[in-house]
């Protein structure tokens, strides 16, 4: 218990002088940021002074505005490369899919359409076209014949057997022959 404790404590004095470390470091680095961001606005932006008269003022203002219109264009410009820059890359990638033979399938849902709103879909709203397919048939009358006729007298099959069987069925054979 004794070696566990030890180690414990030499943990802790060990994370504790690693935050203590951190801690300076992190003080430096935003020191350090301060005194670029202070050297960059020295350099860039000197500092203003304010003319007393009308003129001066205007002429100032005029100075700020072409200022301002230079850093639009260059900010204007920079967009523009970075458009043209992610449109190459798009290319490059459909390029190499390409060429990999290997294509991004979108993932694709289900969906229930009727065959009216498919038409509609892909012939546009300008086409009205109807799917209903029993609108379209012929209608057909059917024709009695006489075989049919026959069939339905008939009725079951086994009755006409039995009744062309034994001495009954042979007299009426004969007398429809006759």
């Amino acid at each position: 218990q004794k070696r566990n404790r030890a180690i414990t404590a030499r943990r802790q004095h060990l994370k504790s002088v690693m935050l203590q470390i951190a801690a300076t470091e992190l003080e430096k680095e935003e020191s350090r940021r301060e005194s670029e961001k202070q050297n960059y606005l020295s350099e860039h932006c000197p500092p203003l002074h304010i003319p007393g008269s009308m003129s001066e003022v205007q002429e100032l203002c005029k100075q700020l505005h072409a200022k301002i219109d230079a850093a639009e264009e260059e900010k204007y410009d920079m967009e523009v490369k970075v458009q043209k820059s992610s449109k190459e890359l798009e290319d490059m990638n459909q390029k190499l899919f390409d060429l990999r033979g290997k294509f991004k399938r979108p993932p694709l849902r289900r969906v229930r359409m009727s065959a009216d709103a498919m038409l509609k879909a892909l012939l546009g709203s300008k086409h009205k076209v109807c799917m209903d397919l029993r609108a379209n048939l012929k209608q057909v009358k059917k024709e009695d014949t006489e075989k049919e006729r026959d069939l339905r007298d008939v009725g079951d099959w086994r009755k006409n057997i039995e009744e062309k069987s034994g001495m009954e069925g042979r007299k009426k054979m004969f007398e429809s022959e006759s």
